[in-house]
């Protein structure tokens, strides 16, 4: 968003609490760039997965950041999921993505170590260095003029007549700004309290929905990314790889309290019964804890899941500010769709 409006002639200040440019969500992910296929028909989330998709694409290839249009298998491990498959399929249809139906034997051409009833092909998943992909979007902000500032937490914003008055690292509030994106993740709602006088029932409860990630020791068995039937909250123990070809599994699912991104070795249990569902040659001893991250979610365990909200004045009345609330996945392929949606909000 910072590069986008910065190419459109704003001047834009990057206010950024951590040391260091994303290193919560935008990194601690699966680094997969996504087809647009699970998410209900006319969601923001299907819509700007989609055009996002074929930006990125076309990001990638522009500035040279690294990424592999590798394709994936979603499986089903018996023949009561088929007609999983048949949804999936028929959702993804919906939202402009062709999947191809694949026999047992025609998944295994493909994957000859996969165990699967049959399986989805998705030819336009692909994998992608987020690291330089961020590297990219704020070399090209700074190019046009965008200033990136760390290590600087926001602690109190409050509501003028047209601008909006920013307080940071406790110090009363200096900066002046005629527009706010709070595009703060897992902690968007909480930025959101800080703005005195916004209306609370246009700020969402936040859920944290952790995923953790065990990697495999040895060379892959797999050339593209296998993902089984969703489950509630996720995706299921999907198997990813790295532009190196090493391979890692998860994200599972684990509803916390509060923001904590150790993984317990002993959570391996259930991925090993997870990955031989679909990998039944998984050896004793070849998953080793990786890294975990944590969905922003907007939505509880029970709950349906909500589609990203990007809040603008038509949505809570307050001039200047647009909130981004529940920018989970599939936010990093949206990336370049959401700057365009929002800068969109804020040329209104």
């Amino acid at each position: 968003m910072a590069r986008e409006l910065a190419v459109r002639g704003r001047e834009v200040l990057i206010l950024e609490a951590a040391t260091s440019f994303g290193t919560e969500t935008s990194s601690r992910n699966s680094e997969v760039i996504h087809a647009g296929i699970y998410y209900p028909r006319g969601s923001l989330k299907a819509s700007l997965c989609v055009k996002g998709r074929s930006q990125l694409y076309d990001f990638c290839e522009a500035y040279g950041v690294p990424y592999r249009r590798c394709g994936k298998l979603i499986v089903a491990t018996s023949e009561s999921q088929l007609a999983e498959l048949q949804k999936i399929q028929s959702a993804a249809r919906a939202n402009g993505v062709r999947l191809e139906f694949f026999s047992r034997a025609q998944a295994l051409a493909l994957e000859p170590q996969l165990v699967c009833e049959g399986a989805l092909h998705s030819p336009t998943t692909g994998i992608i260095d987020s690291h330089a992909y961020m590297l990219a979007l704020l070399g090209h902000a700074e190019s046009r003029g965008a200033t990136l500032v760390t290590d600087t937490r926001v602690t109190r914003m409050q509501l003028e007549s047209d601008t909006v008055l920013i307080g940071v690292n406790d110090a009363e509030p200096s900066l002046q700004a005629n527009t706010v994106i709070n595009s703060a993740g897992l902690h968007a709602p909480q930025v959101t309290r800080l703005i005195e006088g916004f209306p609370a029932e246009h700020i969402p409860t936040s859920y944290f929905a952790k995923g953790n990630y065990f990697t495999l020791s040895g060379r892959s068995p797999f050339e593209r990314l296998v993902y089984p039937i969703p489950e509630p909250g996720g995706l299921g123990v999907h198997l990813t790889l790295d532009l190196a070809g090493r391979a890692r599994f998860g994200p599972d699912v684990q509803w916390i309290e509060r923001c904590e991104y150790q993984v317990e070795p002993r959570r391996a249990d259930r991925f090993y019964s997870a990955i031989r569902a679909y990998w039944p040659e998984l050896a004793d001893g070849a998953l080793q804890p990786g890294y975990a991250g944590i969905r922003p979610k907007i939505s509880g365990p029970a709950q349906v899941a909500a589609d990203f909200r990007v809040d603008g004045p038509e949505a809570h009345g307050v001039p200047g500010v647009v909130n981004l609330f529940g920018i989970e996945s599939p936010g990093l392929t949206a990336s370049l769709a959401l700057a365009s949606h929002v800068a969109a909000k804020v040329a209104r």
